[in-house]
């Protein structure tokens, strides 16, 4: 108390610096003398005039005294520093009158008086052992007192720590909003040009530089006034993906003279880092054409916050257009580009909008390009038939039947199948066979993961653009082929044309072409696709279980889905799958 009493006028943290302070002068008097007087004859005359005993001779009786009293000290000094850091935390990140510093600073007085205490407890300790007589070497009860001492002021210092550590999170989330605050400014604001932006992408401790196409390091000033597709992804984007987006921009891109590039931003899990991660990494940088980050820690926390609040990046990859000056032409450019490919260029919302009001339901906008014998089978006016599943047995009989049904209608059948989504193995197995038994045609796998990613593509652009099913025919057609594609059965779709088409599930579809004896004189009077629609309305299913399976995504989750059988509002569950294959 009278320590407290004569350091009254200072500050909490002062007193318990100048208390420690006083007290390592001394201490640090005793104990170099007590380890010099036996090499050092200054140090052994100055234990002589002190009447230091030589503790030497009793190390080992004493080793308990010091052991609790080293423990101790290390304990104060903990505290000590802990106390001075809380008074040194930035005030403009951390309110002193709020929790959890408010709470800390309640704390202090409490942890300054038993610090004092302590030093007390050393220097009675140190005080016994200049004094030091037999009773005092044989006694533990000084060197139990200050044990339990070490454990209290280890305990505040654990206590303090916590407190410390729940700051330093506060302080560091406020630095955070801060920089995303100054990002969200920068972006939002008319730029002359986009280097600014693409500077705020990196952390400012980094250096500023990227690696080309030809992977050589270059400053990120390279892609000054072009147009930049921000590839955003996890280290699990596609191989599929990345073939399909480098034949754009090495093939069409080119081809076609479109000035603009692409940068990736992986974003990862920090926490989680290892080599493997690492090794992963280094693995898809080097078979990307384009340019990439030098490391992903070389992003802004606070930009990848942005890019998962306000850009809306999950899982699932997104492509952010930046035009010359900066400014976000759209959110999400890869769904445009999966459906249009460059012809969407510059891959603007409103060339994307203009796009879509020039559409319809069409076999072309079903397929694109990935069946090159489409134009020739139009031509010649054939019926064609791309269905799914990974049933064996549904397919042999599907595809027999049917070819059974134009042969009898005497009409041209061309049938392709096209998969399954999220399961290549399966898909993989059940191509060979049919191309060994010669059912159809089948698509190989880069082809399969396009005709299902083009689709998700056209639901989440339709979303982005505020379309639903009941005023969108387009968004209600994806969204039943997906509906067919969640369920295990098969699934076939007609075209007859480009835009004469019908379509049902495996069940259906089957049932139809085994009874074609009951619809084969309205066939050949009104033709095969009125006819198989028609035979169609007329089959009831109440028993169907159709299941929509959406991989979470920037475009969002519609609320409201009909059910592609009967029509009624489906139940809305989320649904996590894992598909390894």
């Amino acid at each position: 108390m009278g320590i407290l009493n004569m350091l009254s006028n200072y500050s909490w943290d002062a007193k318990v610096v100048l208390t420690l302070a006083a007290f390592a002068v001394n201490f640090g008097e005793f104990w170099l003398i007590v380890q010099l007087r036996t090499s050092n004859s200054l140090a052994k005359s100055v234990a002589l005039l002190k009447q230091l005993p030589d503790i030497l001779e009793h190390s080992q009786t004493l080793k308990p005294h010091f052991d609790a009293l080293n423990k101790l000290i290390n304990a104060m000094i903990d505290v000590t520093k802990c106390i001075v850091e809380f008074t040194e935390l930035p005030s403009e990140f951390i309110s002193i009158d709020v929790p959890p510093l408010s709470t800390a600073m309640a704390h202090i007085p409490t942890a300054t008086y038993w610090i004092i205490w302590s030093v007390v407890a050393c220097a009675a300790q140190i005080t016994g052992l200049v004094g030091m007589g037999h009773e005092f070497i044989t006694s533990t009860s000084e060197a139990w007192e200050l044990s339990s001492l070490a454990h209290k002021v280890s305990s505040i210092h654990e206590h303090l720590q916590s407190l410390l550590h729940i700051c330093y999170q506060r302080i560091d989330e406020e630095k955070l909003m801060e920089a995303f605050e100054d990002f969200r400014r920068t972006i939002e604001t008319p730029q002359m040009d986009n280097l600014k932006i693409l500077l705020k992408i990196f952390r400012k401790e980094e250096t500023y530089y990227l690696l080309n196409p030809d992977k050589t390091k270059v400053l990120n000033d390279v892609l000054r006034r072009k147009q930049v597709l921000l590839l955003i992804s996890d280290l699990d984007i596609s191989q599929e993906e990345i073939r399909v987006l480098e034949a754009l921009y090495k093939g069409e891109r080119v081809s076609c003279e479109l000035n603009y590039e692409i940068l990736w931003l992986p974003i990862v899990d920090r926490s989680t880092w290892n080599d493997g991660y690492e090794q992963k990494f280094l693995s898809l940088q080097s078979i990307m054409p384009w340019y990439t980050v030098n490391h992903p820690f070389a992003i802004e926390p606070a930009v990848i916050k942005y890019i998962m609040e306000v850009w809306g990046f999950v899982k699932k990859p997104i492509a952010v257009t930046l035009d010359p000056k900066g400014k976000v032409l759209c959110p999400n450019a890869l769904n445009m580009m999966w459906i249009w490919g460059n012809s969407a260029f510059p891959f603007s919302s409103e060339k994307e909008e203009s796009f879509w009001k020039a559409e319809a339901w069409t076999l072309e906008l079903l397929v694109d390009r990935l069946e090159p014998n489409l134009p020739t089978w139009v031509s010649q006016q054939k019926v064609v038939c791309f269905y799914g599943g990974v049933q064996m047995e549904w397919i042999e009989s599907f595809t027999t039947a049917t070819k059974g049904v134009a042969k009898a209608l005497d009409i041209g059948l061309e049938m392709v199948y096209v998969g399954k989504n999220n399961a290549k193995e399966r898909v993989k197995k059940i191509t060979g066979l049919i191309k060994e038994k010669q059912l159809s045609h089948a698509w190989e796998d880069d082809n399969v993961w396009f005709f299902w990613n083009r689709l998700e593509s056209m639901l989440y652009s339709k979303t982005q653009h505020g379309k639903t099913i009941e005023n969108d025919a387009i968004k209600q057609e994806v969204m039943t082929m997906l509906a067919y594609d969640g369920s295990e059965n098969g699934w076939a779709v007609f075209f007859s044309g480009s835009d004469e088409m019908v379509r049902a599930n495996g069940d259906k579809v089957i049932s139809s072409m085994e009874s074609f004896d009951e619809w084969e004189k309205l066939a050949k009077q009104m033709g095969f696709i009125p006819a198989l629609r028609k035979q169609l309305e007329g089959i009831t299913d109440n028993h169907h279980c159709t299941r929509l399976i959406l991989p979470e995504n920037s475009g969002g989750i519609p609320e409201r889905v009909q059910c592609a059988e009967c029509g009624r509002p489906m139940e809305m569950y989320f649904m996590y799958r894992c598909c390894v294959e």
